[in-house]
């Protein structure tokens, strides 16, 4: 046999390149959910998620410090609210902690320096109520563990406060030298009387998650944290179902209760009422329920 004659031979002999790489063993890839607020940004101090649909949480993550809260912590927990807010795929948000603690208080590390004129000129602590005003949606807070001095504070803040049965709750400022400074005087006063605020507040005793829910501070408790957060998301996933125009016009009006003489707040509900009638979300709901069907909320 000729060089030619060989040279053809070898060839039809060859196997295409593709038939002789063994195919290689990739792992698969699960593409988790995320939101955007965890992407734009690497948080110190919280976690965020998105765990249900139409749901954000922010959890506390200082677990040495037992989620105490420091100027840095709340800067963080506002910048992901106000994410939430700007968002078109939240509707509502839950606020946790640990199992351990939801926040034991203040960083006294951080307050202990402070002199009058730098506390006052600075506005020390103002922010940590900027969520009350920035957020809109409704946020429900799960508090299982220590929910102490500005913990208790926080917690109040919220729309709806789910505890676990041994969560601890307290204003213990007093033992400090001073007194509740982010609204735990005048919330918790608001939320079980002036006899007993003044009580908690002086004495600086705390109180449990099952008296909490019995004094109205707890809208519902429950036995274990798995539960509690399991009960926070799935009442936030029940309101993320709504129209959010008629959710946060509802948040607006219990929340003038609390501001307003009871004519006045009558009026004021009653006008924002009206004013309902001018979305599309009210004629959506009302026709759907005449027709038997589930609405398909716009949000307009």
């Amino acid at each position: 046999m000729n060089a030619a004659a060989t040279r053809i031979t070898a060839l039809r002999n060859l196997r295409p390149v593709a038939s002789r790489i063994q195919p290689l063993s990739l792992p698969r890839i699960v593409t988790a959910r995320s939101f955007s607020a965890s992407a734009s940004h690497n948080y110190e101090y919280i976690q965020v998620s998105e765990p249900r649909p139409g749901v954000g949480q922010v959890t506390l993550n200082r677990p040495k410090a037992l989620n105490a809260l420091c100027t840095p912590l709340i800067n963080e927990l506002n910048s992901a609210l106000r994410e939430f807010q700007s968002s078109d795929s939240i509707s509502a948000v839950v606020l946790t902690g640990s199992e351990r603690a939801f926040a034991a208080g203040a960083d006294i590390k951080e307050m202990a320096p402070l002199t009058f004129s730098a506390a006052y000129r600075g506005n020390f602590i103002e922010s940590w109520s900027e969520l009350t005003t920035a957020l809109k949606k409704p946020l429900i807070a799960a508090v299982s563990g220590h929910a102490l001095g500005g913990g208790c504070e926080l917690a109040l803040m919220a729309d709806i406060l789910y505890c676990t049965r041994g969560a601890n709750f307290g204003q213990p400022e007093i033992k400090l030298g001073t007194i509740p400074g982010a609204g735990g005087s005048q919330r918790l006063t608001r939320a079980v009387g002036k006899s007993k605020a003044m009580e908690l507040i002086l004495t600086g005793k705390s109180f449990s998650g099952e008296e909490a829910e019995r004094w109205g501070v707890a809208a519902r408790v429950f036995e274990s944290y798995e539960e509690l957060l399991k009960g926070a998301l799935d009442t936030a996933e029940t309101i993320a179902g709504y129209s959010r125009v008629a959710v946060q016009a509802a948040k607006e009006v219990v929340n003038k209760s609390q501001d307003l003489a009871l004519r006045d707040g009558v009026e004021y509900e009653r006008r924002v009422f009206h004013a309902l009638f001018g979305s599309q979300d009210q004629k959506i709901g009302m026709k759907a329920f005449a027709e038997k069907k589930k609405p398909e909320w716009s949000h307009q």
